[in-house]
């Protein structure tokens, strides 16, 4: 199934997510298949960041719970707060097959 987190960054954390970002990239890259897709939300510049959404493919909802705590940005209270949600990609879902 798959899970999409919605991660959004406490205020003025800015030189925070520039610290950790090259850790919490790594952490996404070791996740391999599991990681769908993931990238950064930003103010109206679109230059900006303030957040993060990150799609994984998990058998339970407390494995994407998991996954989610165990990224940097989150261990190191980037986050003022991260939703996970069940989602259903229905529309131009390149992993469909034909």
């Amino acid at each position: 199934m798959l899970y999409v987190l919605i991660c959004t960054d406490k205020p003025d954390s800015l030189p925070m997510r520039k610290a950790h970002r090259p850790n919490h990239v790594a952490y996404l890259q070791s996740l391999g298949d599991r990681l769908v897709l993931a990238g950064p939300f930003t103010e109206r510049d679109g230059i900006t960041m303030t957040g993060s959404l990150i799609v994984v493919e998990a058998p339970a909802l407390e494995d994407a719970q998991e996954i989610a705590a165990n990224d940097p940005f989150a261990k190191a209270g980037l986050f003022a707060n991260v939703d996970v949600r069940p989602w259903l990609w229905t529309i131009k879902n390149c992993r469909k097959e034909a």
